[in-house]
């Protein structure tokens, strides 16, 4: 499992999202919804410390599994 405090990148892809918000619920600084369809808005794809939790949490959470998480500090040996 990665370390809370090492940087993340998140990619969306809308085509996938179904408009469910449990992105925007869980980490409102990271995600939103656009006004027209409900579909996912990333405003930060390198999320601040403080919320990389929640960004991770949200990943989890979308049913759609329409957000991508990269370490980009990770490497496999």
């Amino acid at each position: 499992m990665s370390d809370s405090r090492e940087p993340l990148r998140l990619d969306v892809d809308r085509d996938r999202c179904v408009g469910a918000g449990m992105c925007a619920l869980t980490a409102p600084a990271v995600f939103d919804q656009d006004d027209e369809e409900g579909l996912v808005v990333l405003l930060h794809p390198v999320p601040e410390a403080g919320d990389r939790a929640a960004a991770r949490m949200a990943v989890g959470l979308c049913p759609a599994g329409a957000i991508a998480l990269d370490s980009p500090e990770s490497t496999t040996p």
